[in-house]
């Protein structure tokens, strides 16, 4: 694979973490930002427990995952890349949709779901084209 289809590959699992990031960041109290670090509130208990230790921990924690997707998914094999890639896109996409169902509807978190589903595959057409 070319330096270019290892980039788009990238995208949509980026995309589905940052998106999960930032409506987790969103999601947190006003308790959780003034200093109360036991309000926390993060299903993924690495995630959890660098919020609870300190409150830039999801920010370092996050910064350090978007960095390692990038490099897992650009340097291993092919193959692999590919199901890592596809899963961290599912994970996040999980992940996301339980703040977006939560606090804006089931209905928004089966779009969001429904477009990451559509960008996976466009970006997948992208990258078979070029052969």
């Amino acid at each position: 694979m070319n330096k270019r289809k290892k980039l788009l590959a990238l995208i949509p699992a980026l995309w589905a973490s940052l998106f999960d990031t930032i409506i987790t960041i969103k999601g947190q109290s006003e308790e959780y930002w003034n200093g109360n670090l036991n309000m926390a509130n993060e299903g993924n208990p690495i995630g959890n427990f660098m919020m609870k230790n300190h409150v830039s921990g999801i920010f370092f924690i996050c910064g350090i995952w978007l960095i390692l997707i990038g490099i897992l998914g650009y340097y291993i094999p092919k193959k692999y890349s590919r199901i890592f890639l596809l899963f961290v896109l599912i994970a996040h996409s999980f992940g996301a949709s339980t703040w977006l169902s939560m606090n804006y509807g089931f209905w928004t978190a089966i779009i969001f779901i429904l477009f990451n589903s559509i960008l996976f595959y466009k970006i997948e057409d992208l990258i078979n084209k070029e052969k």
